[in-house]
């Protein structure tokens, strides 16, 4: 199968229709040249209207962390968007999107996965996508997984997921930002050629 194979089976993809409260639309952004894959949760409201990954305040704020403008984001072959479900799985109403099913990624994730093999780092934001890459390797929780991120290079980049919703965790756990961001810059660096 090509990788071209593998996305129109994911775009028709009507798996979770009937359980989420909208028609399916897969959002899924890679190309063949991808090196640095962004593996997050599901899409959101904004990206579910848009069609394209990280079209929102998430995206603005892992950019800046990743130390690239959205142009590049989006322009350069090299950096894909896959994440563990590729539809907005809808909003719960205590707040914040509901998890993104499980389904979607024991679905597809194998499958695309084997058709980008130049990926040299995938960035695990949040801990549905921590868990799915680093199975038992994962600490106690998302916190612990990431403050352990030195562990994981230079495959993986657990990272806290990049939501306003988050800014407290960011306060609380400066480190991540000094030294974790950081690193994440040299390498979006190294894959870009720059």
């Amino acid at each position: 199968m090509s990788l071209s194979a593998v996305l129109d089976d994911i775009a028709a993809c009507r798996a979770c229709a009937g359980e989420l409260p909208h028609t399916p639309r897969p959002v899924v952004f890679v190309r063949p040249e991808v090196r640095l894959l962004i593996a997050g949760q599901a899409p959101g409201r904004r990206v579910h209207e848009s069609g394209l990954p990280f079209t929102d305040a998430s995206g603005d704020r892992l950019r800046q962390w990743m130390g690239i403008d959205a142009a590049t984001f989006y322009g350069r072959p090299e950096i894909g968007v896959a994440a563990m479900a590729f539809c907005f799985p809808g909003t719960n109403p205590k707040g914040g999107d509901y998890p993104p099913p499980r389904r979607c990624a024991q679905l597809w994730r194998p499958q695309l996965l084997a058709e980008l093999p130049k990926v040299e780092l995938t960035l695990l934001v949040g801990s549905y996508a921590q868990d799915w890459a680093l199975g038992a390797r994962a600490k106690g929780n998302m916190t612990e997984t990431v403050r352990a991120w030195r562990d994981y290079a230079p495959d993986y980049l657990p990272m806290p997921h990049p939501s306003w919703r988050n800014t407290g965790w960011l306060k609380r756990n400066p480190w991540f930002e000094a030294e974790a961001a950081p690193y994440l810059r040299q390498r979006v660096l190294e894959i870009l050629g720059s």
